[in-house]
């Protein structure tokens, strides 16, 4: 990771040049920071979680239908779509084939502008800070996962993992109505975290009662387990705890692949879903949460550094030294 001085992107028709104001680091750019992660290749411009104001505009209209205007404060969905496809027509634009995401496939927000069609943009209200709605991107992704798991009030759901999309997954899921929610995690400062988000039970998978505790915390198995981490090791315990009949979704990447017990999947008639991105609607559900308060900046699992700090942040957050849960980059 370094700081370099490029040129300051020129438009295309019907583009906004947005002055970055915070860029969250995402878990999938760990990945892509490590040369572990098949979409990104250096050299990029990573960052596609991020809110700024519009310097300049070549036309088009918001996604609420106004006017590209300078002076707009926006945040933007990174993941743009063909609309053409047989997968946007079934409304899996998530899926589209030839989907182009910002920060992957275009120079993303880790830099002082950055290009967006104005489509793809979304205006803020004065009230909601640039830091937090930042943070729509990810809780989109999250809403979708919990809307996979087609979970209803009264079920148990276990979440694995309590990195920002697990806490994410957690806040969605007690939006949505969600009380029995059981989550685990190897670092106790981030189960701390999710206690004060309403998580009704948290387990340290590090002590050697864990298993023990997970039986306790849903003897019959739990409804929904969301897996958040998508290593080997939390696939094959989702299998292990969830009910029969029950439901998996799987949303974390750490491991490109993994073994499963297909066979007892197959008898214990257990449906395993993945979740990727979101559609505009989760997106949109996601910025209406931000804007009615779910969470604030300031608390002990959020943090603010400065862009020119990103590549430190990024090795604290590879190396397990970072004290947030998140880190979003301040540009201005």
């Amino acid at each position: 990771m370094e700081m370099q001085q490029l040129a300051v992107p020129e438009l295309r028709p019907a583009e906004v040049l947005i002055a970055v104001q915070a860029a969250g680091i995402c878990g999938s750019e760990l990945s892509g920071y490590l040369g572990e992660n098949s979409l990104r290749k250096p050299p990029l411009i990573m960052g596609h979680e991020a809110s700024g104001m519009i310097v300049q505009a070549n036309g088009g209209t918001l996604a609420d239908s106004s006017s590209a205007s300078v002076g707009t404060r926006v945040t933007f969905n990174p993941l743009i779509a063909c609309g053409s496809c047989t997968l946007c027509r079934k409304g899996l634009v998530n899926l589209c084939r030839q989907r182009a995401i910002i920060g992957i496939h275009a120079p993303g927000a880790f830099a002082q502008f950055v290009a967006v069609p104005a489509a793809q943009c979304y205006p803020l209200p004065d009230t909601l800070s640039y830091e937090v709605a930042a943070l729509t991107e990810p809780l989109a992704c999250s809403i979708r996962a919990v809307k996979q798991s087609q979970i209803k009030e009264g079920q148990s759901l276990l979440i694995q993992g309590a990195g920002p999309i697990g806490l994410f997954c957690l806040i969605a899921a007690r939006a949505m109505g969600i009380q029995n929610v059981t989550v685990s995690d190897l670092s106790e400062p981030r189960l701390r975290v999710t206690q004060e988000w309403g998580a009704q039970t948290t387990i340290n998978v590090r002590e050697a009662d864990a298993s023990q505790k997970l039986q306790q915390a849903a003897p019959e198995g739990f409804d929904v387990v969301i897996d958040a981490v998508g290593a080997t090791i939390t696939r094959t315990q989702a299998l292990q705890v969830v009910m029969p009949g029950g439901h998996i979704v799987f949303i974390g990447l750490h491991d490109e692949a993994s073994p499963l017990a297909a066979n007892y999947l197959v008898r214990q008639e257990i449906t395993i879903s993945g979740s990727f991105s979101y559609d505009r609607a989760d997106f949109e559900e996601a910025l209406t949460f931000l804007k009615q308060g779910i969470f604030q900046s300031g608390t002990n699992w959020l943090e603010e550094r400065p862009l020119a700090a990103g590549g430190d942040a990024f090795a604290e957050l590879v190396g397990g030294q970072a004290a947030a849960t998140k880190i979003v980059l301040r540009v201005a």
